[in-house]
């Protein structure tokens, strides 16, 4: 009688989940040069808020620059907690340059970060297709819209909530769920990725 088992296929078998040091490494590293970016972001919102005034909530669709970190960070490591750890990391970093929203930023990281983090974790961090990470950033646009409602525009009608928070949606589909998408397949092509199981993002399937 055969006893033997036939191996897992590749979408079946179970994936090491744990991170390892290269995963810390590139998640800082990737973390701290997004950082600089949400510090640039920021210095940037005072020319939109201007440009914003007769309707304060198109400045949503200004939002998904800070929201970066969290889907390229779920991208690139591809392990849990990934896009949590880089959108927390990447705002302390912007904090300790001098964000003008100050301190705030961290509640923001940790929420846009816990949004992002939802998706990966709804496909068992098993798929890193396009629509994944335009459904990341989404999520993490919503956080945003649910936190600076609550926080910053509580004094906003209900309509104009909500329009930033659709805002903050699109926003975070586009700039941080498309660009970050594409940013890794380019590295990707440069063998960048190449300790990492992101290394072959560049062929992979788009959905």
């Amino acid at each position: 009688m055969n006893k033997s088992v036939a191996a897992p296929s590749a979408n079946t078998a179970p994936r090491k989940q744990g991170w390892r040091v290269v995963d810390i490494v590139v998640a800082s590293v990737l973390s701290v040069a997004v950082g600089v970016i949400f510090w640039l972001w920021s210095a940037g919102y005072g020319l939109i808020a201007a440009a914003t005034t007769a309707f304060p909530p198109l400045g949503g669709l200004y939002g998904g620059g800070w929201l970066i970190a969290g889907v390229i960070g779920g991208l690139v490591i591809r392990k849990p907690g990934a896009a949590l750890y880089c959108e927390i990391v990447a705002a302390l970093v912007e904090a300790l340059l001098g964000s003008s929203f100050g301190l705030t930023v961290l509640l923001s990281g940790l929420v846009q970060g816990v949004g992002a983090e939802l998706a990966f974790a709804l496909f068992r961090y098993r798929k890193f297709t396009l629509p994944v990470a335009l459904l990341a950033g989404a999520l993490a646009g919503v956080g945003m819209g649910l936190n600076d409602n609550l926080v910053s525009n509580v004094e906003w009608d209900f309509a104009w909530k909500a329009v930033y928070l659709v805002f903050g949606a699109v926003s975070g589909t586009v700039i941080a769920g498309l660009l970050s998408w594409l940013a890794v397949r380019g590295l990707a092509r440069t063998g960048a990725l190449s300790a990492l199981p992101s290394r072959r993002a560049a062929t992979e399937p788009v959905l």
